[in-house]
């Protein structure tokens, strides 16, 4: 629906719904792959992806890009809602698209499992999700809390400001040491889904920490008996 209220030109809308299997986890390779193909995004086009707010959904897309083996990701710095109030073109109707090939070189050192997070050794843990969410004070999770020696850093500290999408290098950083994260520390972020550690992940990647991200995040850690801090 926010497509068709307008788009940039030559814009296709995929949202990360259809990369989700039925189960609502993160669809298979073969099933993302697809996705991409048929919005005509193969192997000799160059994706550039664009996002509105906190811009949760084009990192998320560009997690999943990478994961496919994708090196040639690009986002647009500027929100939508700054690209339009600048009186930028906007356009409103769908783009058609041809499928084409997506050919997927899986590049599975960014993703974290559950069993990579309870062995995860000396890498951090990052928890992208609210401080109320990180300390158990929220109804939404029947086991409230978070995963025991994670650290608090919402990924709201990590979006940008004056129409910019995402934070700079610097703030980044200083958002680092604050949470007592060293440089050059390997680190897995985290949320309830997955989403919201999408933008930790694309931050500290560019940035250039080693992340992964744990797209099973916090709703598949408190379903698995795993232990809970609050």
């Amino acid at each position: 629906m926010r497509y068709l209220m307008g788009h940039l030109r030559g814009a296709v809308s995929v949202p990360f719904k259809k990369l989700q299997g039925l189960d609502g986890q993160l669809g298979s390779p073969e099933q993302l792959a697809a996705v991409f193909g048929e919005a005509g995004l193969g192997d000799d086009v160059t994706p550039i992806l664009y996002d509105h707010q906190d811009g949760r959904n084009a990192a998320m897309a560009a997690w999943v890009l990478e994961y496919l083996g994708r090196s040639d990701v690009h986002i647009m710095e500027l929100r939508y809602e700054a690209w339009k109030e600048r009186g930028r073109e906007v356009l409103y109707r769908p783009v058609p698209t041809s499928a084409a090939r997506f050919t997927v070189r899986l590049n599975a050192g960014i993703r974290a499992t559950l069993d990579d997070v309870a062995g995860r050794g000396s890498a951090s843990l990052v928890d992208a999700r609210t401080p109320e969410e990180f300390r158990g004070e929220v109804e939404m999770d029947h086991r409230p809390g978070h995963i025991p020696g994670a650290v608090s850093l919402p990924h709201a500290d990590l979006a940008g400001a004056n129409g910019n999408l995402y934070c700079g290098q610097d703030t980044v950083r200083e958002r680092l040491v604050a949470a007592g994260i060293a440089e050059g520390e390997p680190v897995i972020a985290y949320c309830r889904s997955g989403i919201r550690a999408a933008v930790t992940w694309l931050a500290l990647d560019q940035a250039g920490h080693t992340v992964s991200l744990y797209d099973g995040s916090y709703a598949e850690w408190m379903d698995s008996d795993q232990p809970v801090e609050a």
